[in-house]
């Protein structure tokens, strides 16, 4: 069966931004407030972060518990990884996550910087310096048949959407704006031409976007 690349669970600002200005070790997302950006996840019954269990069920939980279904391996950008800019000074910056990443899978982190790989739990980063279709080979071979997962930040979902890689997307739209930062799309309309689209509207408040290459 043909291994998809899945952009899963990726959440925009209205005006279509990831994530905002001025990241730093205590800012991961800028300027941006990601318990506003991200409160239809957090709020679900398998949140991206802490306990399942304790949430509302239904069509947003549907997305976040679908998370992890078939994925062998991830990709992400060195700034979804951390904050360090250029060669690295602090190879003891292992991520946001702690030592049990949510990812239970390689990830592949692109940088033009590389580092030694390391394991935390379950999860290894490799650090790769390559454009995106080397790096999606690779990628795909460690997942081993199952499908791999591009998960942002919106810089590198672009350039895999530029380079005509991505096979399905699913970006919630969530009711705030940031002006400024990581965009993805000035209007989801832009994507129209290489992919099929659904719409769902949630009672949370988020619009989720489906999109499968035509």
């Amino acid at each position: 069966m043909t291994q998809l690349l899945r952009v899963q669970n990726f959440t925009v600002s209205s005006d279509g931004f990831g994530a905002g200005e001025g990241q730093s070790l205590e800012k991961p997302f800028g300027h941006a407030d990601p318990g506003e950006l991200l409160a239809w996840a957090l709020a679900t019954d398998h949140p991206p972060v802490g306990r399942s269990g304790a949430g509302s069920r239904g069509l947003d939980d549907y997305f976040t518990r679908d998370y992890a279904r078939d994925i062998g391996a991830e990709i992400m950008g060195r700034n979804k990884f951390g904050p360090q800019r250029g060669p690295w000074q602090d190879h003891q910056w292992q991520g946001w996550w702690g030592d049990e990443p949510p990812f239970h899978t390689p990830v592949f982190v692109m940088t033009h910087h590389t580092r030694p790989s390391f394991t935390l739990s379950d999860t290894t980063f490799h650090f790769v310096d390559g454009d995106p279709a080397a790096v999606l080979a690779r990628a795909k071979e460690a997942a081993q048949g199952r499908d791999v997962r591009l998960g942002g930040g919106a810089t590198i979902i672009r350039e895999f959407l530029d380079a005509g890689l991505v096979d399905t997307l699913h970006v919630a739209v969530a009711p705030t704006k940031l002006g400024s930062g990581a965009r993805l799309w000035e209007s989801p309309d832009e994507l129209l031409d290489r992919f099929h689209q659904d719409v769902v509207p949630s009672p949370s408040g988020v619009t989720h976007h489906l999109f499968w290459r035509k």
